[in-house]
């Protein structure tokens, strides 16, 4: 009990989409933009307009400042070949493969227009080859960056090699063209092969996510119906139970006061008026006992027959039998010992139970002590024990909190107040609070204490 769950489900922290990503999806859904080919669409047509703005000021500024020309012409085209590519993204997830050999189809005439003088490269390999990672398995999307990248290569071996042919005295490449050829190569291996490594650990990472949240939802999902089950089987034992308070309590009240009505004699007037008032009450109690138990009970004649019903008059035997299991249970009455509804007395007994139970399996080797008061207005019932002094076996988690659910739905019956939590010391404490009225409520300042063979 010191370390008893009082909760019937854990939360489960799992990451979940991006908030920035979430208030994108729900923005675009909005607005009917919804699939995948849509999206990309939209994106590849978002991407087309910022390629052009980004090739402009990179022919307008900084090629000049850097020393560059370009003519006119191979300017407008390079600046149509990588806005075009970007609008090829539009396949990126439909087709990727085909995406991605497109982009570079479209790449190596930009690289050709752009040798010697620089070597220009869009955004849309970039999203190919990241795109191509995430959906593709690592191997063939490793094997289309390789592809890739001995294309890109081959085109600009063959562009530095023409360029610079007029400038060599022997044949055979020069130290130019092969650092270019090289420093392009490193560049191309690391835009294809480096993003589909990207692609493909976000892919990982998401399908991980969803695993773990598809994991958590079924373990809540066995949670809860564990917590179902064993609600049913608590609401199905307290229904017997009823069932029995009923049989040997109210039927035989009923059948007393009848016989009553009909043999006392002296002061005829008032004791029938007392008695006939005395059947009514048990008939109408008796019919409110058994419209709960059909409530509560799961299927019909599940009594336990006349088995005798629990109850606080019983305490003793429970801390004996619960000492020769070896716990150390001290018990403790404080005030005058007096009848309680039946109902009430059988659950404050189980929850007796229940506690001991617990304490046995979660705090093995603590000191228990359960204290029982009859206060004037209400009965008060205390279990709760220290610090364990040894390890408590390992327990399933599927079963974890059961017990403070049965003891809950008891003291819900009945209408008592229920707490239950750790105390200051390192136990655990169970309290049950049931309110009484009328002729039970006397009680005196006697105290009687159970423990071992002292009594007082």
């Amino acid at each position: 009990m010191s370390d008893h769950s009082g909760t019937v489900t854990d939360a489960v922290d799992v990451p979940g989409p991006p908030r920035l990503t979430r208030w994108f999806d729900e923005r675009l859904t909005r607005v009917g933009v919804t699939g995948r080919f849509a999206r990309d669409c939209l994106l590849a047509a978002l991407l087309t307009v910022l390629m052009f703005l980004v090739m402009a000021l990179l022919f307008r500024y900084v090629a000049p400042a850097q020393g560059l020309s370009f003519g006119p012409a191979r300017v407008w085209l390079v600046t149509a070949l990588c806005s075009g590519q970007a609008m090829l993204l539009c396949l990126r997830r439909v087709r990727p493969r085909l995406c991605l050999a497109l982009v570079v189809g479209l790449q190596v005439p930009v690289i050709v227009l752009s040798v010697p003088e620089a070597t220009i490269r869009g955004i849309a390999p970039f999203v190919a080859a990241y795109t191509v990672g995430t959906l593709l398995p690592l191997r063939s999307a490793l094997l289309a960056a390789g592809a890739a990248v001995v294309v890109e290569t081959s085109s600009v071996a063959v562009a530095v090699r023409a360029a610079d042919a007029a400038d060599f005295a022997i044949g055979g490449p020069g130290p130019g063209p092969l650092v270019t050829t090289v420093g392009h190569l490193a560049t191309s291996a690391l835009v294809y092969a480096g993003l589909v490594f990207v692609g493909s650990y976000v892919a990982t990472y998401r399908r991980y996510l969803q695993l773990v949240r598809v994991r958590a939802d079924e373990a809540v999902r066995a949670q809860q119906a564990t917590v179902r089950a064993a609600i049913g089987a608590e609401r199905a034992r307290m229904a017997r139970e009823l069932h029995d308070v009923a049989a040997h309590h109210l039927s035989g009240m009923v059948v007393q006061a009848a016989a009553a009505e009909r043999l006392i004699d002296p002061d005829p007037s008032a004791a029938k008026t007392a008695v006939a008032w005395i059947r009514s009450q048990g008939k109408e109690t008796l019919d409110n006992l058994r419209l709960v138990v059909g409530v509560l009970r799961g299927r019909p004649g599940d009594s336990d027959g006349n088995a005798p019903v629990p109850g606080l008059a019983m305490l003793d035997d429970l801390v004996s039998d619960a000492r020769q299991l070896g716990s150390p249970v001290e018990f403790v009455r404080h005030g005058q010992h007096r009848d309680v509804p039946p109902i009430a007395d059988v659950a404050l007994y189980r929850i007796v139970q229940e506690s001991l139970s617990n304490a046995r399996q979660h705090a093995p080797g603590a000191p228990v002590r359960v204290q029982l008061r009859f206060l004037p207005r209400q009965v008060s019932l205390e279990v709760s024990n220290d610090r364990p002094t040894r390890r408590a076996e390992p327990r399933s988690s599927a079963t974890g909190g059961i017990g403070l659910v049965g003891m809950r739905e008891r003291a819900h019956l009945i209408g008592a107040q229920f707490t239950a939590g750790p105390t200051t010391t390192g136990g655990w404490s169970v309290t049950v609070t049931v309110p009484t009225t009328g002729d039970d409520a006397r009680a005196t300042g006697a105290t009687a204490t159970v423990n071992g063979d002292d009594q007082r």
